[in-house]
């Protein structure tokens, strides 16, 4: 589907002119013909613009069905605790390794902090 052919039925269907999407929108009729012809591809923004002009659902600017198109079964998506740096696997043993490690330093001692950072792994 070409988004310039859908806009042009959409606003066709309204019984719309482009002078009338200008008002609107702001847009430069110049530009609204560019994109109905396909010479232009418009942004998300001017999209949503668009579909607001013509008192649509954005999603009705990519589907011609009457009703909204059925959502599929997509596979859970993952929190950000499970995708967390340290949260299983061994990150998470090198990060209890550590906690117990800093857990025994000496507060007063800075030559501990120091030492550290120069063994560890670079890029774990």
């Amino acid at each position: 589907m070409i988004i310039g052919d859908r806009l042009r039925a959409l606003r066709e269907e309204k019984k719309l002119s482009q002078g009338d999407i200008e008002k609107r929108t702001g847009l430069l009729r110049c530009y609204i013909s560019r994109v109905e012809n396909g010479h232009t591809v418009p942004a998300i923004e001017t999209l949503e613009k668009l579909a607001r002009a013509l008192e649509c659902p954005l999603y009705q600017l990519f589907y011609d069905g009457e009703e909204p198109p059925q959502l599929p079964n997509l596979p859970k998506r993952k929190s950000s605790d499970d995708i967390a740096w340290g949260s299983a696997g061994k990150e998470a043993r090198y990060l209890n390794k550590l906690r117990r490690l800093l857990s025994k330093a000496d507060e007063e001692d800075p030559s501990c902090c120091c030492i550290w950072p120069k063994k560890w792994p670079i890029g774990s």
